[in-house]
């Protein structure tokens, strides 16, 4: 095994820097960059309207761990129909969802919920829906859209849009592709 393509952005991490001290020399490729370069090499058409204004959170652990912020937007940029509306909070001044650290599995007694206070922020972007690039976002963001009483606004991960992009028409990589 040489490559491993994963959607969680904290095994991407694992995988590609400490998994060396045990002698596992690895490419690692997070899901929205292997579909960003598909699509770049037109291997993988995305065809089919996804109609979505959006606006995009950025996982720490694609985003300020390991400098990955535009694989995902590129994705985003190829889904026809979606439009996303950077929230002014995003990149390496995007805040955690609060999963990360754990905030998961606890209830947090002080102050407000990490989470409610991301989906805020990413309100303010004017998009109602958020995009995200990593399963524990996906949690977190979509529990804090509940919580906050946002049962219209949706949570979805870009390869989910990609996938509807595919439609009837999208073509897939083979294995001999």
């Amino acid at each position: 095994m040489k490559k491993i393509v994963t959607n969680c952005p904290h095994c991407l991490n694992t995988l590609r820097h400490e998994y060396v001290d045990f002698g596992g020399a690895y490419e690692v490729l997070h899901g929205t960059q292997l579909v960003a370069e598909l699509v770049a090499a037109r291997r993988l058409s995305l065809t089919a309207e996804v109609k979505r204004e959006l606006t995009f959170h950025d996982p720490c652990y694609l985003g300020r761990t390991n400098g990955e912020y535009n694989a995902p937007r590129r994705v985003l940029a190829a889904v026809p129909g979606v439009t996303v509306k950077e929230a002014p909070l995003s990149r390496e001044k995007a805040m955690c969802c609060g999963a990360g650290g754990g905030r998961m599995w606890l209830e947090e007694k002080l102050g407000g919920r990490i989470n409610q206070t991301r989906v805020k922020q990413l309100q303010e972007s004017g998009a109602r829906d958020v995009a995200v690039a990593c399963p524990f976002c996906a949690v977190m963001v979509g529990n804090g859209q509940q919580e906050l009483g946002q049962e219209e606004a949706k949570t979805f991960d870009v390869l989910e849009l990609a996938a509807q992009a595919l439609g009837s028409g999208g073509s897939q990589p083979t294995a001999d592709s």
